[in-house]
């Protein structure tokens, strides 16, 4: 038997496949976890020369990076809305995201040369990234019905039965949902 929110009780037979039913919480660990959201924004549609190659080089990154799990990206996502684009990307560590980003032998360190030299100049193009460092005693997840997804993607998510919680949790004063045995 476990236990499992009393909203969520029938949710085992209906999901569809490939999601999670019930509710999940990351695994995030003892340590830091690392997020950093990377983007682009689209200032002059028509000048397709100048955000074009920007546009590009983010998928050839992942694919670089997805080859090399060594490099240390756990996991990422992007998103597209309006004028932007965004990757959120969950990293091993600060410090393996900053080899990666200026190793020359690697995508990002030429791709960010060539911003420079062709279009950084011309504010067709805007670009930003944000870093958090995150202890994992201030992470706070919750994911309900859903397949694997964000910081449970990047480091494991499990069952949040019999009410599971963390201290940011707590701290955060989230709702305690009523449980119900499950066979």
């Amino acid at each position: 038997m476990s236990k499992i929110a009393r909203a969520y009780r029938e949710a085992p037979k209906n999901v569809p496949s490939g999601v999670a039913p019930g509710h999940r919480v990351a695994e995030a660990g003892t340590g830091e976890v690392v997020v950093f959201l990377i983007g682009m924004r689209v200032n002059r549609w028509r000048k397709v020369r100048s955000w074009f190659p920007v546009f590009v080089a983010m998928p050839r990154m992942l694919a670089e990076l997805a080859k090399n799990p060594d490099l240390g990206l756990l996991s990422a996502r992007s998103y597209w809305s309006g004028r932007v684009l965004m990757t959120v990307q969950y990293w091993r560590s600060v410090e393996e995201l900053g080899r990666f980003a200026k190793d020359p032998s690697l995508t990002h360190a030429p791709a960010w040369a060539a911003f420079n030299r062709r279009a950084a100049s011309t504010g067709d193009i805007g670009i930003w990234h944000e870093t958090y460092r995150v202890p994992a005693d201030q992470v706070e997840t919750l994911y309900g019905n859903m397949p694997t997804f964000g910081l449970g993607a990047a480091l494991g998510a499990v069952e949040r039965a019999g009410g599971r919680r963390n201290a940011t949790h707590e701290r955060m004063g989230s709702t305690r949902p009523e449980y119900v045995e499950t066979p």
